[in-house]
This record gives structure tokens, sequence and C-alpha cells, in this order.
């Protein structure tokens, strides 16, 4: 398969080269699970066939009886096919001595209800592996990887190492497949010659299990494997059943004999050999679709042919009959180029052994091409199928491409070869899509030639006209500003001198305006060393440097808005500090010790509007008030300074509370904001009869803690100031007894985002109950705890407390 070399990323693009990458892989998983799906679909599609030739049902039938039997035997239904084609070696009519001894594992044929995977023998865990083993089954190629496979699947099960033997026609073994032991035991123990005194040979002569479980035992009467052979002192051999050699079936599997080699001692549980025989028997129908021949009887012409594809260019396959039945049922890959992976997403060399309907299912599946190949191997006609659409990642990117496959007869055999259609014209859009795209264009110059050429992209980001034809690579710096051409003419001097590449950015101007440009090129030299010629890459970068421009000049706007707001928070923070003097300690009015405390907010650079006031009026009693004034910043710090002082020279002229209140919403109605708004609490302390007369604004009720008890006062009418042009006030009054405590606060002490009033009024009488001491100073734990974590808004609180003993 053709592709273009990848574009290396620069570190701007690692995030899409991530998810491109993420794409990628999941593209990758779902081809794997769909060649997962295929390949247990052909081995649906062989028992099946294997079923309708021994009885001649219709298809649909014969998949019927697969599923009887496998809900008889409590089998999968994948596990009932791997039995039905491992026991198609031994018919009914074979002789005596080459059948499976009764009561075996082999002796039970495709139509037995004897449970493999859910046989009362066995636990739950080995069902488990079991039906995990036939899953991996059709993943299976050789029978080495059989070998691995069963290792990791009988792990669990106290296996140390598997090895797979196949019963030669001398009467000697050829080891097939092995696993969990070294390279040179394989290699010392590769042939077994038949001698007597052998466990897998004597296993494959009785058709019985040979299970060795005391060593010395079995060191006098069997020829152990292993170096030492104590290494295993307990093993395993479980005879697979034979094909009948009078069948005449070519590729069929030999006699086979499975070894399962642990390292601890004691006797296998009647668990774990139910275990180990119900594996043997699930391989049986994996192992038939191998060629387990030795090398030595192999058709020589695979070999050959193997060795010409290695040299050539293009996919192919070399195809041999692999009989199932009285006709050829499929084909078995027999050699195969590195380009034939590309097409069935496999390496060229792991097709080799595998069945063509595995490598490719949908192809084969296909009546047309099935029949196209029959005729070739009969007639020996060449076939060339329809052309088909294929599925490829190149580059990354999964394309959908033409293909047709054509086949040849070679000897018994036939080569199998794809044809890719309008691959150049997909290369050509492809490459006009990446200049659309990347807003880029190459260009190419020779420089023993002198010849240039251009693509049509770099005509455009230049703004030339095609007929005015390229210019040199010296002529390219008069092309840019004065400014930046010299610094382009270096760059290419560099080049032609030196060989080295540069990537650098120059303005042009042209009919479309002033145009910001990349270019990046490369020498390609000769022997010597010498440049012969020169590749390169125009982009067009103009949109990128606007928005780095327009990024720029908001960076800017922003830090001066920053600064402007933070000269107003200090000026802000000076009136305050002016117009609102905090006292130090706590003050003595009207016979009550009172607490003032004023946090401003931790977050944003704005400056609030709470106030409060604390005066003893001329007739001994004390006025105390609470505010907060809608918004932050220089307005909102004036608004307080005109509430505060109106609303003290209002009650100190006589105005009752409600009356002060009303006139000060006219006052903020007709305020320069005629949309501020403002709540507040006026309360007056009549000192001879210890009573507190309230009066409220939309504002929190104070809080009185009594004799160890808390409770909110309940709140008299009243309107948040500026709301409205005829709001309602009423006064509230309570009686203060000695020790009592009374809060007046602003809602920043209560208020946090995302929870309710409710919520906030509780931990404040929670706080005040564990902070309830009398002494003075108590008020800033008081608020360190109600206020744990960030403040969002300012916090003004006056904490009044009656003495316990009168002053």
């Amino acid at each position: 398969m053709t592709s273009e070399p990848a574009t290396p990323a620069d570190s701007g693009s690692a995030p899409d080269t991530v998810a491109l990458a993420q794409v990628v892989a999941r593209q990758r998983a779902e081809l794997d699970r769909l060649r997962d799906l295929a390949a247990m679909a052909a081995v649906l599609e062989r028992a099946k066939g294997a079923v309708m030739t021994l009885t001649g049902a219709t298809p649909d039938a014969a998949e019927e009886e697969l599923r009887r039997r496998a809900k008889a035997g409590r089998r999968t239904l994948l596990e009932e096919c791997w039995i039905t084609l491992g026991t198609l070696a031994m018919p009914q009519d074979a002789p005596a001595e080459n059948r499976p001894a009764p009561g075996s594992s082999a002796d039970a044929g495709p139509a037995s209800t004897v449970p493999l995977s859910r046989n009362p023998a066995l636990d739950d865990g080995s069902c488990v592996a079991l039906a995990a083993l036939g899953r991996e089954l059709v993943r299976i190629a050789t029978p080495q990887e059989l070998a691995q496979c069963l290792l990791e699947q009988l792990a669990p099960a106290d296996t140390d190492a598997v090895m797979i033997y196949a019963w030669l026609p001398a009467g000697g073994l050829d080891l097939i497949g092995h696993a969990g032991i070294a390279e040179t035991t394989a290699a010392q123990w590769h042939h077994i010659p038949p001698l007597s005194g052998v466990a897998a040979l004597d296993a494959l002569r009785a058709r019985e299990p040979r299970w060795l479980e005391d060593l010395e035992t079995d060191r006098r009467r069997y020829l152990l494997i292993g170096d030492p052979p104590s290494r295993w002192p307990t093993r395993a051999w479980l005879p697979l059943p034979a094909p009948d050699a009078a069948d005449g079936r070519h590729g069929a599997s030999t006699d086979v004999c499975i070894g399962i080699l642990r390292s601890r001692t004691g006797p296998f549980s009647p668990e774990h050999r139910d275990l180990l025989q119900a594996v043997a028997r699930l391989c049986a129908g994996r192992l038939r679709a191998f060629d387990t021949r030795p090398r030595d009887t192999v058709d020589a012409a695979a070999d050959s042919v193997q060795a010409v594809f290695d040299a050539l260019p293009g996919a192919a396959m070399f195809l041999l009959p692999h009989d199932a039945s009285k006709g050829v049922e499929d084909f078995r890959v027999a050699a195969a180029t590195a380009q034939a992976g590309d097409v069935v997403s496999r390496a060229g060399r792991e097709l080799v052994g595998r069945r063509f309907q595995e490598c490719c299912p949908a192809l084969a599946a296909e009546p047309a091409l099935r029949r196209g190949l029959m005729r070739t191997l009969t007639t020996g006609e060449a076939y060339e199928s329809e052309r088909f659409g294929h599925q490829e990642i190149v580059d990354g990117i999964a394309e959908l491409s033409t293909y047709s496959v054509r086949a040849t007869r070679l000897g018994e055999g036939l080569v199998l070869t794809w044809v890719r259609h309008g691959s150049s014209d997909r290369q050509e859009q492809r490459l006009a899509d990446l200049q659309r795209l990347g807003n880029l264009g190459w260009a190419s110059w020779n420089l023993l030639t002198h010849e240039v050429t251009w693509s049509s992209h770099v005509y455009a980001l230049l703004g030339r006209d095609t007929e005015s034809g390229p210019v040199a690579l010296d002529d390219l710096p008069g092309l840019a500003l004065p400014e930046d051409g010299s610094a382009l003419a270096h760059a290419i001097a560099r080049l032609l001198r030196d060989g080295r590449p540069f990537d650098l950015s120059f303005r042009i101007r042209t009919t479309a305006g002033l145009r910001h440009l990349r270019a990046v090129a490369e020498a390609v030299p000769d022997s010597h060393g010498t440049p012969v010629e020169v590749h390169g890459v125009i982009q067009d970068l103009t949109a990128q440097r606007s928005a780095e421009l327009a990024l720029v000049e908001s960076e800017r706007a922003i830090l001066t808005q920053h600064d402007v707001l933070l000269a107003e928070r200090t000026l802000a923070g000076r009136l305050q500090d002016a117009l609102l003097p905090l006292p130090t300690r706590p003050v003595r009015l009207a016979g009550l010790r009172v607490e003032v405390g004023y946090l401003p907010a931790q977050s944003g650079i704005h400056v609030g509007g709470d106030w409060f006031s604390a005066i003893e009026l001329g007739d001994g009693d004390a006025l105390f008030v609470v505010g907060d004034v809608a918004g932050h910043g220089i307005d909102a710090v004036a608004t307080m300074a005109q509430l505060r002082f109106t609303a003290k020279g209002m009650v100190i002229t006589g105005s009752s509370l409600t009356g002060a209140l009303s006139r000060l919403n006219r006052l903020l109605l007709h305020s320069r904001d005629s949309h501020g708004t403002a709540t507040m609490v006026l309360a007056r302390y009549d000192r001879a009869r210890r009573r507190l007369v309230w009066a409220q604004a939309g504002h929190p009720p104070p809080l009185l803690l009594r004799d160890g008890e808390v409770r909110f006062l309940d709140r008299p009418a009243g309107m948040l100031l500026g709301a409205s042009t005829a709001p309602r006030f009423q006064e509230a009054e309570v009686d203060l007894a000695p020790g009592d405590r009374v809060l007046l606060y602003t809602d920043g002490l209560i208020e946090r985002p995302g929870e309710t009033l409710d919520r906030g009024l509780k931990r404040l009488a929670d706080g005040v109950l564990a902070h309830r001491c009398d002494e003075a100073g108590h008020l800033g734990p008081l608020l360190a705890e109600v206020l744990a974590g960030e403040r969002r808004d300012d916090v003004c609180v006056l904490d009044i407390r009656v003495p316990a003993e009168p002053e």
C-alpha cells in the first residue's frame, strides 16, 4: 500500500496528535473486535458445514442442531462448534483399535450430550476457564500459539509448562508447540524416536491419558523430559483424536498429544483431571485446522513461493486447498507477502498457516469469489473479481479504498493478488486538501537545471499570477517588505552555502492587503554535500497573527482596566476610612458595652457600602444603626456617607425611627443614582426602661442572646430603601435584662453562595452560643468561626451587651 510520509507535528499540535492517536486506537480496537467476531462466525460456519455433510440438513437446521447439542450438554455454542470439528476425525466405522477408549474424553461424538463446560465435576472456576479458552481459540493460528494460550489459561490450575507433540508416520514424535520450557530443552526434545518408555507415545497408542504423579515410580517406567526431570514432578499426557488415514483428507491433523507439566507434587484431583480432559477435547477442533505435519512432508512449493514473495512488492497470498469434507471448504495460507498484511491488518508472516476465511472473512464469504477460486483451481483459468470497497488505515486516518482480487493457479494451489485502483487520484486529492486546510503550498527549486516548480496555492499566497510563472530562489526576498527581505535573503544565502534549513516569517503586500507568511525550506545535497535542489513550504499566518495582535490588545486593555479599578479601590478605601472610623476598643454608651467589628471582602477589588453608627443621645439614650448600600466603589461609599450622617441627624433632631426611614427612602429616590437601594436597622435604647425600640428597612433581624438561649427578633414591617415611593415602616420593641446580648449585623455575615439564608442564620446562632463569654475581645473569634473561608462581601457587626451589674 502506498502512503504519504507523516509530517512531524510541532509542539502546538500536541493535543491534536493525542486526539488523533486516541481515534486510531479506538478504530484499531474496533477492527480487532470485528475480526474476532468474523473468526467466531467462521468457526460456526465450518461446524454447520460438518453437520450438513454428516446429516444432509439445511444450514438453518444444522445451526439449530448445534444449539440443541450445546444446550443439552450445557456448553456454549462456540465450545460445541470446537467439539464438533474436533470429533470429525473419528468416523463411526473406524477400526476399534483407533477409536477412543470407552468412557474417555474423546469418546463423545458431535451429538454427545456429555457436558464439557458444565460437567458437575467441574467447579465454577473451571467452567469460566473453558469458556474463556473457547473464545481465545479463534485467535490461535499455530500450535505454538496454542501452547502459549493453554499455559496462560491453565496457569491458575497449577500448570507450569505445556508441550504439544505430533505422532509421525514413522512412529516417533515431533514437538510442534511448547510454552514454559527453555529453548534448549525444546531443542533437545524436539524429535523423539519411536522408543518404548515414552509417556506421550504410550498415551497415543493406548488412546488414554497418562497421569504421572509419583516421580520415583515414573522414573523407572518412563523417560522423563527435563533437565533435571525433577523440575516437573507431576505431568499429564492427553491424547487427541487422530484422523482417519483412509479418509484421504489433505491437511488434516495428525495424532496429537498435549502434555501438562507441573512443578507441584501430589496427584491430580478428579476435578483437575476432568478439566484437563475437557480442555483436550476443546482443542481438538482448533488443531484440525493446523497443518501439523513435520516440515519434511510439507509441500516444498510453499517455501519456494515464500522466498519469491519476500522479494516482491504488492499484496499477494499463496493458497493451498484445505479439505474439511469431500469438497474444498476453505484454503490455507501457505505463503504471503509483507504488503498482504496491510490489506488484512496483520503482518505478512503472521498469515502463514491461517485459514483464508479467518484472514479475510468478508471476502471469503462472497459467493462469486468462492466460485471464481474453485473454477481457477479446477480449470486453471485466471480469475478477477469485481471491484469492492475496503477500509484501511493510512497515516492514522481510516480511508475507504477500492480493490479487486486476481487469482491464478500455481501447482496445486492459487496465487491471490490484490489490485488497488485509483490510488494516484486519491493522493492528489489528499495533497490538495492538505494545502487548502493548512493554507499552505509547496515549492521546489532545482539548482542545476534552474527549474522552479510551485503548487497552485503558492501563487495564491504570494498574490502572483500563474501566467507570470514562479520566481527564482534568490528573487524570493524581493517579494517581501523591505524590512523583512534582508532576513529572508540571509537565510537563503546560508541554505545555499552551508545547506542549513530555515524557518522564518516575513510579510508581503498584495491586492488583498498585508499578508503574514511563513517560509520553511531545506536543501538536498549531492554526494559531495553540495546543495543541488531546494524544497520548501509557504504557509499563510495572517489569521494567526491577527489573532495574536488582538490578544495582545485585549491583555493591554485588561491591565489598564485593572489599574483603574485598583486606583478606585484605593480611593474608596481611604474615603471609607475617613468617613467610618473604627474604634479600637469597646465603648460605653447609655450603660451598655458596645464592640464594633468591620471586615472588608477578601475577593474582588471593590470597596463595599456597609456602615454603622453608635452614638449617645442628649437625653442619655443611645442610637444604633447598621446599614448596607447596594453596589461597590466610590458611588457606594458616597451613598453610605449620605445615609449615615442623615440618619443620625434626623434622630438627634427628634425624628421617630419610622419617620427617619421614610425620609431616607425619599432621599435615596431623589439622589444622583435613582436606582440605588440600601438596607438598614435603626435602634434606640431607652436607658431608663432598658427597652430597645427598633425599625428596619429590608435588613436581617437582630439576634438576642439571653440565659444561654439564642433567638432572632421578629421583624416589623419594613421595605428596602429606594425600592418604593410609598413604603410602610413599623417599630418593634424588646425589653432587655442584665446579661442580655444583642447583635446588629449586615448580610455579609450570614450569606454564602449556594446556601439558603436560614442556614446562614443557624451558623450565626451556633457561633454565638459557642462564644458567649461576657469578657471583651470575643467578637473577633466569633467572626473567625462564622466567616470561615472566603468572604465575598463586607461584614459589619455591632455587639451590644447589657452588663450583668448596673454601672
